[in-house]
């Protein structure tokens, strides 16, 4: 599987995560992204032994973009460190059904039933409800789906996706939370478009961008999505 690399050096690896494929080995057995890079990089730098790469942050398997690995334990921890600290900022794109308000800021407690793999919005009241933060700008729409810019400002499971469901606004393709909408075989239309951070050893701003794929329905605003 051909990944494609946004920025590399000797303490961070910046890649483009391809949709569908899960982050980490799990039940399905199916080739995970942690693996794939490690034997790339045993490859191209000739490496005896086990290659270290440190995930510090997830993204759900359907969802595809721009994720950071640590190549160094160090920068594993200094970049732990600045995610619990809510100090790395991300940005996606999504496509969603309907018009939303021009831009807000949701907030909400959610709960997740780990049973069912299913989080949904609860009460603040609610003991193993976590709060939830982020910010949005409407940029275009077109046919019943709109284009929405997203900031997350905090990071829990399936976030973007309940938060807009739960206001009538799911996300194209999303088999869980729109599933009355969206038909089977659908792609989630959820892309991870920037990561902002500063560098765990070099101390200097960091701002790195994917950007989704050419196709249906991001290709509703090809214009609006050019590198």
């Amino acid at each position: 599987m051909n990944i494609n690399i946004l920025y590399e050096d000797n303490h961070l690896l910046v890649v483009e995560k391809p949709v569908n494929v899960p982050v980490q080995l799990d039940e399905s057995k199916d080739q995970d992204l942690l693996t794939i890079l490690k034997q790339d990089i045993k490859e191209r730098y000739n490496k005896p032994g086990n290659v270290y790469l440190g995930l510090v942050h997830r993204l759900d398997r359907p969802v595809g973009g721009v994720m950071v690995f640590a190549k160094t334990s160090k920068a594993a921890s200094r970049l732990s460190d600045t995610i619990r600290k809510n100090e790395l900022g991300k940005t996606y794109l999504a496509v969603v059904r309907g018009v939303p308000e021009q831009q807000a800021e949701l907030v909400d407690y959610l709960w997740k039933d780990r049973s069912k793999n299913i989080v949904t919005v609860s009460s603040k009241n609610n003991r193993e409800a976590k709060k939830a933060i982020l910010d949005y700008q409407l940029l275009a729409s077109n046919k019943g789906l709109s284009l929405v810019k997203i900031h997350l400002h905090t990071g829990r499971p399936h976030q973007i996706r309940v938060q807009f469901a739960s206001r009538g606004y799911p996300l194209y393709g999303d088999q869980k939370y729109g599933e009355k909408v969206n038909k089977p075989g659908q792609q989630i239309a959820l892309w991870s478009h920037e990561l902002q951070l500063v560098h765990p050893v070099k101390k200097e701003e960091m701002s790195i961008q994917s950007f989704p794929p050419e196709e249906y329905p991001w290709s509703n605003w090809d214009t609006l999505l050019t590198k």
